[in-house]
C-alpha cells in the first residue's frame, strides 16, 4: 500500500515550549491508524497540523501527495474529513440542514450533494434523527450527524478524535460497526485517536507520542509482544504454605491466589513444571494494550527485571 500520510521531521513550537520535537510517520492507504498520547502529549497539535488549522514550525507533511503548508491546502481540505471531539454542528438547524449545507461549502453541485447524502443517511442511519434539529439528539445521534457532516463530500482520509468519548457501549459498537463498514467499501483511510485501547487494539499501525516525541510505534501484537507483560495466575491447593514466601516480593495475591508478571508468555511453563504438585488450577493472562499505554507512560518500568529473574529461582525451592 502507498503512504496517503508522509510526516517528516514534524516540529512545532509555541515560544519557548516544543509542542512537537521532529516527529516522523507514514499512514498507509486504506488502513485504521491509531495516533495515542496522554493528554497534553502533542495529539490535537499534530491532528491541527494536519488538517491545515495549525502552522508548523518546520518539517514536511504530505498529505494524499499534497504538501502542507504551500498553495496546496486547499486541495488537502478536499481530501479530508475530520470529526472533532467537540461538534460543530448547529443546534438550530436540523441534520439534514447541517449536513447539506456542509456540502454546498465544500462546492458540491446539487445531483452529487443528493447522491452524497443517500450514502451517507444510509450507512450511518440518519432516517430517525435526518429532520430532528440537532440540539435535541443524545450523544449517540449527534456522533452520526457529526461523521455523516465529515463523509458529506467523500474525503480519503478521516481524522477521528475521540470519536466515541462519553458513548454508551452499544453506541461505541454501532459508531464503529459503521466506520469500518465505510472504510472496507471505499478504502478510505481512518486516522484515530482513542482513550480506548480496545479501539486501538485493531488499528493496523499504531504511534504512540509522549511530550512532543513518539516513543512507540508498530502493529497492536508487536507493542504488546514488546511493552506489555502476560501474567501467570495461579491458584495453590489447600495447605499450601507459599503465601509468606511469595509475598515479600510484591506479587498480588489474595488468600491462595497469585499473579506472577512473565515476560514472555513461554515463561510460566517452568514455573508451571516446578510448581505441578501443588498447584490446583492456572490461567496465563495475556498483555492488552491498556498495559502497552500504562508501562510506556510510567516513568519507570512496571516490571522489575530483579524481581522476574527471582520469580525463575523461587521455584526452585519449592
Amino acid at each position: 500500500m502507498e503512504n496517503v500520510i508522509e510526516v517528516r521531521n514534524l516540529k512545532k513550537n509555541y515560544q519557548n515550549v516544543e509542542a512537537i520535537k521532529g516527529i516522523t510517520f507514514n499512514v498507509k492507504q486504506g488502513s485504521l491508524f491509531a495516533f495515542l498520547g496522554t493528554n497534553g502529549a502533542g495529539k490535537s497539535t499534530t491532528i491541527d497540523i494536519l488538517c491545515t488549522l495549525t502552522e508548523k514550525t518546520s518539517g514536511t507533511v504530505k498529505i494524499a501527495g499534497h504538501t502542507i503548508g504551500t498553495n496546496e491546502n486547499d486541495a488537502i481540505r478536499k481530501e479530508i474529513g475530520v470529526v472533532f471531539q467537540d461538534s460543530l454542528l448547529d443546534e438550530r438547524l436540523s441534520v439534514y440542514e447541517n449536513i447539506w449545507h456542509r456540502g454546498i461549502a465544500y462546492g458540491l453541485k446539487k445531483e452529487e450533494l443528493k447522491r452524497n447524502f443517500k450514502f451517507v443517511e444510509s450507512h450511518l442511519h440518519l432516517d430517525d434523527i435526518v429532520k430532528k434539529k440537532y440540539g435535541k439528539l443524545s450523544g449517540g445521534q449527534r456522533r452520526r450527524a457529526d461523521i455523516a457532516r465529515a463523509l458529506i463530500h467523500r474525503p480519503s482520509i478521516l481524522f477521528l478524535d475521540e470519536p466515541t468519548t462519553g458513548l454508551d457501549p452499544q453506541t461505541r459498537q454501532f459508531v464503529w460497526q459503521a466506520i469500518k463498514k465505510l472504510q472496507k467499501e471505499t478504502k478510505m483511510t481512518v486516522f484515530l485517536t482513542t482513550h480506548y485501547m480496545e479501539e486501538a487494539a485493531v488499528a493496523d499501525e499504531i504511534v504512540i507520542i509522549k511530550k512532543g516525541e513518539i516513543v512507540a510505534q508498530g502493529t497492536p501484537n508487536y507493542l504488546k509482544e514488546n511493552y506489555a507483560y502476560d501474567q501467570l495466575l495461579v491458584v495453590f491447593k489447600e495447605n499450601v504454605e507459599v503465601g509468606s514466601y511469595l509475598s515479600s516480593y510484591k506479587y498480588k495475591f489474595q488468600k491462595d491466589t497469585y499473579t506472577i508478571p512473565l515476560k514472555k508468555t513461554r515463561d510460566a511453563i517452568p514455573i508451571l513444571e516446578k510448581l505441578e504438585p501443588v498447584v490446583q488450577s492456572f490461567e496465563v493472562i495475556k498483555g492488552s494494550m491498556d498495559d502497552v499505554f500504562i508501562r510506556i507512560n510510567e516513568e519507570g518500568d512496571i516490571l522489575n527485571d530483579n524481581n522476574h529473574e527471582f520469580s525463575k529461582q523461587t521455584f526452585k525451592s519449592i
